[in-house]
């Protein structure tokens, strides 16, 4: 089950309470304890983890090394998408620009053999 509460009548962030079903939290753990997770993955699980576990933003800050808004986008991502939202980069503006104008460049070069250009 996942949830967020807001306490207060304005929301504030500060007062952001995440609870983990069992399967998520042991998934969660899982990636954290495997050698072979990206450091971003990892990092990602112990946002998750360390909300679920009362911290505070700042809190976790200083233990990931994260930017306030960089831990409130895991921590909606994670409410959206679960688990496989944190595994999931998504694609930024300028990946698309540098695919674009990729795409739009001469095919070949004309001072190697064997290409068109």
């Amino acid at each position: 089950m996942r949830c967020l509460l807001w306490h207060g009548r304005r929301m504030r962030r500060s007062d952001v309470c995440l609870y983990l079903g069992p399967a998520d939290r042991a998934e969660l753990q899982a990636l954290i304890a495997n050698r072979n997770t990206p450091c971003k993955l990892v990092w990602r699980a112990e946002v998750v983890l360390t909300t679920a576990d009362g911290s505070g933003t700042f809190e976790i800050m200083r233990r990931t090394g994260m930017s306030k808004p960089t831990v409130w986008r895991w921590q909606e991502r994670y409410l959206d998408e679960g688990v496989a939202g944190l595994k999931r980069d998504t694609e930024t503006r300028a990946r698309h620009r540098f695919e674009r104008r990729v795409e739009g460049a001469p095919r070949g070069c004309p001072r190697c053999p064997g290409t068109s250009g």
